[in-house]
This record gives structure tokens, sequence and C-alpha cells, in this order.
């Protein structure tokens, strides 16, 4: 049983404030392919999983972000399953000086948005998921070495993704200051942060915390791809 918009956040944002992103086939739904892999079911029946496995074949590999891992979904093959944590933050911790400017990055730099994610893999990144939501980055002698932004948007909720630091500028403080920004960007607009990480990656989890998350629940994210 699930009765929190978050328990189901990919379901809750394809059936919501972006479901113009969304490609319907029955009982499921996905994420257009150049915006990302996430995709939900109404329920788990044979219905529900038979309708997944045909967008699976149309139109490529889908992640589902649920409480518990999908029954076996016909057709297809599980590509991976990992236990995240969803994290909310109602506040965020105050801000502090840097040395550095954060710029709003937008279509000129998909490019390198694109380059930079598929260096670091912070997660599922296609070629315009930079228009999910506001992203903001930081150049070092016109390079883009960072970058946080916007994702999913459930009613009333926001999620924080997208953080990445180029391996060469790591341990100056970039990943930190610009989830914080982005994170006080979406308390700022009303709507609460969230945002999900590996349940395994202490490190990222003592991160967020330190910037106002708290753990909310575990779900399951799992990758499917045609058998």
């Amino acid at each position: 049983m699930t009765s929190h918009i978050l328990d189901r956040p990919v379901w809750a944002t394809l059936n919501g404030r972006q479901a113009d992103l969304a490609v319907r086939h029955g009982p499921a739904i996905r994420m257009s392919p150049d915006f990302g892999l996430f995709a939900a079911m109404t329920d788990d029946g044979p219905e529900s999983l038979a309708a997944l496995g045909d967008l699976v074949r149309q139109m490529g590999p889908v992640g589902l972000v649920e409480p518990v891992a999908p029954p076996p979904v016909p057709g297809t093959e599980v590509v991976s399953s990992a236990v995240c944590l969803q994290m909310v933050a109602e506040t965020v911790a105050p801000g502090w000086d840097v040395p550095f400017d954060m710029l709003a990055l937008g279509d000129a730099d998909a490019a390198e948005m694109l380059a930079l994610a598929t260096l670091t893999k912070p997660g599922p990144f296609f070629s315009r998921t930079h228009q999910l939501g506001a992203f903001i980055g930081v150049r070092v002698d016109g390079q883009l070495v960072a970058m946080a932004g916007e994702r999913m948007r459930p009613d009333g909720y926001t999620e924080a993704s997208g953080v990445c630091v180029h391996p060469g500028h790591r341990g100056k403080g970039y990943a930190a200051r610009l989830l914080r920004e982005v994170t006080a960007r979406i308390l700022a607009r009303g709507d609460q942060a969230f945002l999900h990480s590996y349940a395994d990656n202490a490190t990222a989890i003592g991160l967020y915390e330190s910037l106002g998350y708290r753990g909310r629940r575990e779900v399951v994210f799992t990758v499917v791809k045609s058998a």
C-alpha cells in the first residue's frame, strides 16, 4: 500500500505537472526517451506488465522507482536493481561564500552537460534531460566542470538531480554549494525538495544530510531492457 505522493514519484510526475513529457500505452506510461527513461504502471497486473513490455520494445530501456521491485516484465530482462534512499528537505542549510560563480545553464550548454553527465554518471541523463528543470553549473577556464539541477516534479515537490563534478575538479566544494543553491531555489518556489541516493552511498547521504535533507523511505530503482 502507498499513500504518499513520493511513494511512486514517476507515476505522480507523469500524471501531474510533467504530463506533457509522458508517452502512454494503456496502463503503462514512460517519459519521452529524449528526457529520461523513467516509467510506471497503473498496477503490477498482467495487462500493465504487458503494456510496459511493449513500451520497452518500442522505445528502449525504462527505469522504475517504486516501493518494491516489479514482477517480471514480458519480453524484457533486468539490467540493474538497486535500493535507494529517498530524502526530503523542508529547510536548507544557510548559504556560504564560495570563490566561484554559479551560472545558469540552458540549451546552449546541452552538449557539455550531456558530456559531463556521461563522464561522471550522476544518474540517467539524456539529450533533453537539462530541460526538465533549472540547472546551474560552474565553469573553469571556459570548461563546464560541475552542475546540478532539477528532474521530476510531482505536485508539491521538485527533485534535485544531476549533481556531478568533473574528476579533475573535485574537492573544491562545487557539489555541495550547487546542490544547496538548487535546493534553496526549490524551497523558495513553495515546493519541498527531494532526491534519491543509493542506500549504500554513505558519503553522499552524509553530504545531503548536512544540507538539510532527511531520509524518508527506501525505494527500488529497477532498469529493464528488451530481452
